[in-house]
């Protein structure tokens, strides 16, 4: 009888071990690392206005438009975000979160909002994207 209760403690053991250790895939990938000023913005003199593809999460689609001039990021406007019930209240809260992030940034590499994960993710996505066009 003892044996048997070492075994369950043990297979017990494991098993919490393996559930804390896993990990849901992430379908966006992470948001662009933090680090230096997009250099591609130093070179824009005149007033630019891009917008980033779509990008899509399980929630919906969400697109950013970006200016910049002076070689500064002036503004982003979401173009699309997930709409309608939980989703909709979500990106609708997290957006000037992100907006705000993005220019005091002035680039991609934002932290985030929690709680909005993907909308977060896909947002540095087109951001990147459309920054990215700038020096096309």
């Amino acid at each position: 009888m003892p044996r048997r209760g070492a075994v369950a403690i043990a297979l017990s053991a494991l098993a919490l071990v393996l559930l804390l250790a896993f990990r849901a895939p992430d379908q966006l990938g992470t948001l662009p690392g933090r680090g230096a000023r997009n250099t591609t913005l130093v070179a824009i003199t005149a007033t630019k206005t891009v917008s980033g593809p779509t990008v899509s999460t399980r929630w919906g689609p969400v697109q950013v438009q970006i200016t910049v001039a002076n070689g500064r990021l002036t503004d982003i406007t979401a173009l699309q975000l997930p709409t309608g019930g939980r989703s909709g209240r979500i990106s609708s809260s997290a957006e000037p979160l992100l907006r705000s992030q993005a220019l005091a940034a002035q680039s991609a590499a934002i932290d985030g909002v929690s709680g909005a994960t993907y909308t977060s993710t896909a947002y540095a996505r087109s951001l990147q994207s459309a920054l990215d066009s700038l020096g096309s």
